[in-house]
């Protein structure tokens, strides 16, 4: 399995403001590049709180992009994973139309109700007991037959990935804004780093739109 964590922050490295309201940090040439990433990619993954502040769709969006899959025998999109521990999507969440396949990873802490409405319109993975536990999910989803993920956020799940020993790859376009806040979410939330901190190894730097695009490799993969 291969593990793409791709964002957008401002240039002092914000996902979004304090308001966790979704904003445009790059512009079209980035999100042509976003969009040929999803192609390539088997799923898009996200965290619920990304699908609660953003409802984001996670299809490909590009004609050519959808038509070159189905010529080589893929669905238009790839699968959409939503990392949801206690089941929050709402059933009305764009993820979960049926535009592509869709997986939700939850934990055994989800009520019973919720997993019976969620079960209507994706696939359920459990894994962990209060929280997901990642290593298991992604073991799940690698059963599924999907080996190229892509994760587009939020900043908490991206820290528990990197927590997790399961980041292969790090792109991040850093654009010419800045927001601000010490409560504005950045690239990787959570609880933090004390020790052993991830390193990374830095592969390319490419100016794009008004910012610039840092690809990095993980050094403990």
């Amino acid at each position: 399995m291969h593990v793409v964590v791709n964002a957008a922050m401002s240039a002092d490295g914000k996902l979004s403001s304090r308001r966790r309201e979704q904003l445009a940090i790059s512009g079209d040439e980035d999100f042509a590049r976003v969009d040929r990433l999803r192609a390539k990619s088997d799923a898009v993954v996200v965290g619920v709180g990304t699908v609660l502040a953003d409802d984001p769709h996670l299809t490909v969006k590009d004609d050519a992009l959808r038509e070159r899959r189905r010529d080589d025998g893929r669905p238009a999109s790839p699968a959409r994973v939503v990392v949801d521990s206690s089941g929050r999507t709402p059933t009305d969440a764009a993820v979960l139309d049926d535009a592509a396949a869709t997986y939700l990873c939850l934990s055994e802490a989800a009520p019973v109700d919720r997993r019976l409405a969620l079960a209507e319109h994706a696939e359920l993975l459990t894994a962990g007991d209060d929280r997901v536990d990642l290593l298991r999910a992604f073991a799940a989803l690698q059963e599924q037959g999907l080996e190229r993920l892509m994760v587009e956020g939020g900043g908490e799940l991206i820290f528990s990935l990197f927590e997790a020993g399961l980041v292969d790859e790090l792109r991040t376009f850093v654009g010419p804004t800045l927001i601000g806040g010490r409560d504005a979410p950045t690239l990787a939330d959570g609880e933090g780093f004390v020790a052993a901190f991830p390193t990374l190894e830095l592969e390319a730097v490419d100016r794009l739109d008004d910012g610039v695009l840092l690809t990095w490799q993980t050094d403990d993969r």
